[in-house]
This record gives structure tokens, C-alpha cells and sequence, in this order.
């Protein structure tokens, strides 16, 4: 209980005898230690509001005790009246202020604090992590279509009105939101250097975040699965094509995604053909729709364009007077050869591997960046037994050129979404 504090009055102040005046104020300071000792307990806030109101009031006595020495006549008591009112206002005024400053100081903590939770802006090149520039957690959606019609001719249009479709959507909210996070690290990093700031934007974490296989940089004739390791000297050139696939997961989920860099001119008509033929595809993607009927759909846009190079036109398909090789193994066993060999190294070379990649594919160039050395035998025993599957580059007749366009699409109870997709292509 707070202490009631009385202000004096001028009439207590005009008595001529000092000595009365003194031991009034002795009464009012045993009266509010009595009314302290007989309450109920006080917080801190409150011991330290009755000791500043104690200090103010024995401030205003002292001074009017100092000011007003046994004043006698009414002109006197008058003008003792004003100074206590003038005093009065100016200890307001005081307190005031005191508020004014504490809130000054908190509107600037307040202010400090919302710089704090504004939204990050990206750097380039990007080093910014993808979650750091979506604070709520909520990441962008892709491209949303809409499922093509069925076989019998119905349309798809209905799943995006229906109440129960919805629901399954949103039930995997957190399964797109991890895979559009991914996606977004992947759209910033695309035209700088891949893995160095895919690693920093996913905040790679073991398992959890990072890439989601080595970086591929096919030239020309090699389509897919090239990646330069330790000591490569190839050098980019102004007639190459490079093939650019790289990918970014969280929790597993990943995005798969390529692009194809030329300097030269004479090559666009390639990229628009492959293109074209990737969205193509990726248009005729859905529910319950055969692979073989989309691959067809892809090959036919491909057959339609006619590429011409060096004055030599290409063009897509089987053509008569071709010769093609149609090769077929059968077996009575597991249908796997191998080498039947075995190293010491090999076991703990998997254990790296298991720690480090789990099931994501990896390069030579990964293992020398994790301190790891002379594993080629082990690597090789591994993949002979099954243990671990090769990815060797994928490559096409010598001399020629190949390009490629690749998209991660999310089949969502509702619609498609091109999750991948960005401005870019």
C-alpha cells in the first residue's frame, strides 16, 4: 500500500515557533512509517515511488523553512501562499519532463526494435539466406496451372473450387512450403557462382538443407552428369554449349532444375526447340497421366523444329537408312554385375558417405572438400558391388551439340505448380 504523503499548508508554515514546525514534520514521517509497517507488503516500484515522493517533500519544507522565517501579517501569509503554488507547478513540470525522457527512451528502444524485424534485403551477389528474407516462414508460390482435360474430354477446373481438394492441399502446406524455399534459393543463385552461394541462401545443415547433388556443367556433345573435379583444366569457350543443372533441398525435398549458356548466336534455334519442348511437357503433366503419353507429346515438338548449323539442318527422330543398336541382357540372378572385390577403406568411405550425403547423389570433389583422400579404389569397390550408383556423364555422338531446359512441378490436389519457375525461363 502506497503511503499518503500530505502537501503542508500555509498555515502550518506561518506558526512563529520553528521548533513546532519541526516536530510536526517528525509526526507526518512516523505517520507514514506506520501506515508502511501496518500495510501490506510493497513491490520495489512502489518503495521507490514513496522514497522519491519523501525526498520532494522534504526538498519543498527545507526550502520553504529557508525562504519563510516566522512571516507575521496577511500580507505575508499571502505571499507564502503564491510561492508554494509557484513551487508546486514547478515540481509538475519536473515530473513531466521525467515522463517525457522515460518515453523518449522507450520510443527509441521501440523503434531499434522494428529495425530489428524488418525483412532483409538480398546482396549482390546473394549471401543472404532464403529464410532471413521471409521472416513469417512463408515462402513464394510458383507458376499455378491448371490440370489438362481427362481422356474422356472433362475438365480439370473443378479441383480448384472443390472444398475437399482444398483441404488435402493445405494439410501439405508444410511439404510446399519446404519445397518453394528450396525453389527460391535456387531463382537467386541461378547467374552467380552455384554451389559457394546455394550453400549460404539454403543455410546448409547436414541432412537437413543444402545441396541436393553436384553441380553439372555438361559441354556440347555430353548432355547430363558432368562435373569438373580437382585439377580440371577445361576452359569455357565462345562456341560451347554448357548445360547448367544444379539442385537445393530442405528436408530431402528438391529442386531439380537447368538451363543452357551459349555466347553464339547460330545455337538459339536449339535452346527455343528444347525449350519449347520442356513446357511442352511440363503443360501436359498431371494426374493419372501415362509417362509414355507426355514423352510423346515432348517428342513431337522437338520433330517439328528444324536446326541448322554450320549449314548442316538437324532435325529430331529416326530416320530411314539409320542403323541402331537394341542391346538386352537376361539373367537368372540378381540381374546386377560386378566386380567381386572387396577393401578396407571402402567400409569407412560409406560411412562418410551415409553421414555426409545419405542417398543424394555426390562428386569426387565433395569427398576432397570434407578432407577425405586416396578413396579411389574404395569408391570403386563400392560402386561395383551396388553399393553406391554411378552417374557417369551422359554423352551424345562427338562433334554434335545438345541443350537442355529442365522444371520441378508440384502435382497439388488443386492445380499444378510449376514450383521452379522464374522470370529467367
Amino acid at each position: 500500500m502506497a503511503a499518503v504523503v500530505q502537501k503542508p499548508s500555509a498555515a502550518r508554515l506561518i506558526k512563529p515557533e520553528q521548533e513546532q514546525q519541526q516536530q510536526e514534520e517528525l509526526e507526518e514521517e512516523d505517520k507514514d512509517t506506520a501506515v508502511l509497517l501496518n500495510g501490506e507488503a510493497e513491490d520495489e516500484r512502489d518503495k521507490e515511488s514513496t522514497a522519491t515522493k519523501k525526498k520532494k517533500r522534504k526538498k519543498k519544507k527545507s526550502k520553504s523553512a529557508n525562504t519563510v522565517a516566522e512571516p507575521e501579517g496577511e500580507d505575508e501569509v499571502a505571499e507564502v501562499t503564491k510561492q508554494l503554488e509557484k513551487q508546486a507547478v514547478d515540481d509538475k513540470e519536473e515530473d513531466g519532463e521525467d515522463d517525457g525522457d522515460d518515453g523518449d527512451a522507450g520510443g527509441k528502444k521501440k523503434k531499434k526494435k522494428k529495425k530489428k524485424k524488418g525483412a532483409k534485403a538480398q546482396t549482390d551477389p546473394p549471401s543472404v539466406p532464403i529464410f532471413d528474407l521471409y521472416p513469417s516462414g512463408v515462402f513464394p508460390v510458383g507458376q499455378e496451372c491448371e490440370y489438362p482435360a481427362s481422356q474422356d474430354g472433362r475438365s480439370a477446373a473443378w479441383r480448384t473450387s472443390n472444398e475437399e481438394k482444398r483441404v488435402m492441399d493445405k494439410a501439405n502446406e508444410e511439404v510446399w512450403n519446404d519445397f518453394r524455399q528450396a525453389a527460391e534459393a535456387h531463382r537467386q543463385v541461378r547467374q552467380h557462382r552455384l554451389e559457394e552461394c546455394s550453400r549460404k541462401l539454403i543455410q546448409e545443415n547436414g541432412l537437413n538443407a543444402g545441396l541436393a547433388f553436384p553441380t553439372g556443367c555438361s559441354l556440347n556433345h555430353c548432355a547430363a552428369h558432368y562435373t569438373p573435379n580437382a585439377g580440371d583444366p577445361t576452359v569455357l569457350q565462345y562456341d560451347d554449349v554448357c548445360k547448367i543443372d544444379f539442385g537445393t533441398h530442405i528436408n530431402g525435398r528438391i529442386i531439380d532444375c537447368a538451363f543452357t549458356v551459349t555466347f553464339n548466336p547460330k545455337y538459339d534455334k536449339l535452346l527455343e526447340a528444347v525449350q519449347d519442348a520442356t513446357n511442352t511437357g511440363i503443360k501436359n503433366a498431371g494426374i493419372d497421366v501415362r509417362l509414355c503419353d507426355i514423352g510423346e507429346a515432348i517428342q513431337e515438338v522437338m520433330e517439328s523444329y528444324e536446326v541448322e548449323l554450320d549449314g548442316k539442318t538437324y532435325q529430331d527422330g529416326w530416320d530411314e537408312g539409320e542403323v541402331y543398336a537394341i542391346e538386352t541382357f537376361g539373367s537368372t540372378g540378381k540381374g546386377i554385375v560386378h566386380d567381386d572385390m572387396e577393401l578396407p577403406r571402402a567400409k569407412h568411405l560409406l560411412n562418410v558417405v551415409n553421414d555426409n550425403f545419405g542417398t543424394l547423389a555426390f562428386c569426387r570433389r565433395w569427398l576432397d572438400r570434407l578432407g577425405e583422400s586416396k578413396y579411389l579404389m574404395a569408391l570403386k569397390n563400392l560402386c561395383d558391388l551396388g553399393i553406391i550408383d554411378p552417374y557417369p556423364p551422359l554423352c551424345d555422338s562427338k562433334g554434335c551439340y545438345t541443350a537442355q531446359f529442365e522444371h520441378t512441378i508440384l502435382l497439388r490436389p488443386t492445380c499444378k505448380e510449376v514450383v521452379s519457375r522464374g522470370e529467367d525461363y
